[in-house]
């Protein structure tokens, strides 16, 4: 499978290393190549240094051939904008941005864009622990 991964900071450069240990062919975009690093010396996916919204950095990363594309740079708008494009114009059927806003995130999700909310999962994690140690007396 070829993913495109856009945003090489500790969640891309992480998904990056887990899908290319499962055997997967990874691509990773960032304006930053210092950012790269991340990845190691060793990372056998490749490297676009450049803009997720640029559609030549998305094109080098490989988004016509690709399986799955994950939008997870530090701009929920960049993120949202870039599913829209792997989806729409490149057919990427399994395209996911993260959202930190969970209003943005149910609206877009609403819409037919998958979106993973990681403000809203910890918020409800910390409930439950919370919740947990009421139940448990402490």
């Amino acid at each position: 499978m070829h993913v495109v991964i856009a945003g090489c900071g500790r969640v891309g450069s992480g998904l990056a290393k887990e899908l290319v240990a499962q055997g997967h062919e990874v691509a990773i975009i960032d304006e930053d190549d210092e950012s790269f690093y991340l990845l190691g010396d060793d990372f056998p996916g490749d490297f676009v240094q450049g803009r997720a919204l640029d559609w030549d950095a998305l094109r080098q990363a490989g988004i016509a051939r690709a399986d799955a594309f994950v939008a997870c740079t530090d701009g929920d708008n960049t993120n949202l904008v870039c599913v829209q494009i792997a989806q729409k114009k490149f057919g990427v059927r399994c395209s996911v941005a993260r959202v930190y806003d969970p209003y943005r995130a149910e609206i877009f999700a609403k819409a037919g864009v998958r979106t993973f909310c990681p403000t809203s999962d910890v918020r409800a994690a910390l409930l439950d622990a919370v919740m947990s140690c009421q139940i448990e007396g402490g």
